[in-house]
């Protein structure tokens, strides 16, 4: 199937930073990419929870905005963009499942700390709380809003005041230098 002229003119949008533009272009693929991420988890036997999908659905939209939107401006348009994004998408989705074995997420990290007994629960907060001063201004009020205080990606931007569509891809970038710095420190000297 070839480009189709709406999703030609929302390409061209998107490319010229047109108002709207990414909003929409959001708007109409994001049940195509948890489609996708559904489909990916499910054929390797990973359970996902709401959190996770939301994660690897930032993650993907992050990749595809990456670098100035390289990955849709290498779009040559010899199929259509939902069957290009689907590619994209699963790529992405595959690539971050096998770096997420290896790596315990913070939200894990909370889940644990709750689960523990009171005092230890205390101690495990302050570790999530020793990871948080590692980040600085929105992305710590981001990660603290959403892994401790429990808020929806609507509730953190209006707080923050940025668009929702940003909130998936800042808790993707800060979690992914805690993971760095956790692994730094916990490392064998």
């Amino acid at each position: 199937m070839a480009l189709s002229e709406i999703d030609r003119s929302l390409l061209d949008r998107c490319l010229n930073r047109k108002p709207r533009a990414w909003e929409d272009f959001v708007d109409r693929f994001m049940g195509l990419v948890v489609h996708v991420i559904n489909h990916t988890a499910q054929c390797r036997s990973i359970n996902l929870s709401a959190a996770d999908r939301e994660d690897l659905a930032a993650e993907v939209f992050l990749a595809t905005v990456d670098n100035d939107m390289a990955v849709l401006r290498h779009f040559r348009g010899k199929s259509s963009l939902a069957t290009y994004l689907t590619v994209i998408a699963r790529r992405v989705v595959v690539r971050k499942l096998v770096e997420g074995r290896s790596a315990m997420p913070l939200g894990d990290m909370v889940a644990q700390a709750e689960a523990d007994e009171p005092e230890q629960r205390i101690g495990n907060r302050e570790e999530v709380g020793k990871l948080l001063g590692e980040l600085q201004g929105s992305e710590a009020a981001v990660v603290r809003m959403y892994h401790l205080e429990g808020k929806t990606y609507q509730e953190i931007s209006r707080t923050v005041g940025m668009p929702e569509n940003s909130v998936g891809p800042m808790l993707s970038r800060a979690r992914a230098k805690l993971r760095r710095r956790a692994g730094v420190d916990s490392a064998p000297t």
